[in-house]
């Protein structure tokens, strides 16, 4: 038996994007999307892999808490910056130190109400967005072409001087940033 196609996956965790989105807003929990499902919010290509979502740390708790009510298990998570639960086979992560970065209320508090599949919610900015995935670029996972469409998809809604200097201390972000003005999705001074 063949597994389900992309367009079958994309659907499977758009529906467990907002089981969770609903779940955490009945519990009280403050949250934004981040990631794929942020970009494709911001008008990206849809998302096949995850969903993620962003809350503080002393909020992660209540968070599973409210994933596991309506059904959805724990799963324990060797990384020290996030928990992820499953909702059947569809992957939740609840990041609340991505890139070493704890959330806070300010990063919160710059999400802004959005639809995504027909459901508001808090959904990062995109400059948020860039500035995590470029941070998350280290020397074992450096494979900038999964994020290259992302950046020109959300390229009109970035800081890009606010993304070059809070990635400044990143090798990585600064190769992919000259990159991505090299191809002529930004301009060259927006790369210090």
């Amino acid at each position: 038996m063949a597994g389900p196609t992309s367009v079958e996956a994309a659907e499977g965790l758009m529906l467990s994007l907002k089981r969770a989105a609903a779940a955490m807003r009945d519990a009280g929990v403050e949250y934004a999307l981040a990631g794929g499902f942020a970009a494709y919010a911001h008008g990206a290509a849809m998302s096949t892999h995850d969903v993620d979502f962003v809350v503080r740390e002393r909020d992660v708790q209540a968070a599973l808490d409210a994933l596991c009510a309506v059904g959805m298990r724990h799963l324990e998570s060797p990384e020290n910056w996030l928990e992820k639960a499953y909702d059947g086979e569809n992957l939740i992560d609840l990041m609340h130190t991505p890139s070493g970065c704890p959330v806070d209320g300010e990063l919160l508090g710059r999400a802004q109400e959005m639809a995504v599949g027909a459901v508001f919610m808090p959904v990062l900015p995109a400059t948020d967005l860039m500035i995590m995935r470029l941070l998350a670029f280290t020397e074992t996972a450096c494979d900038f072409s999964g994020f290259l469409h992302v950046s020109r998809a959300l390229r009109e809604q970035v800081d890009w001087g606010r993304v070059a200097a809070e990635t400044a201390g990143s090798p990585y972000a600064y190769a992919f940033l000259t990159l991505l003005a090299r191809l002529g999705v930004i301009e060259e001074g927006d790369v210090p």
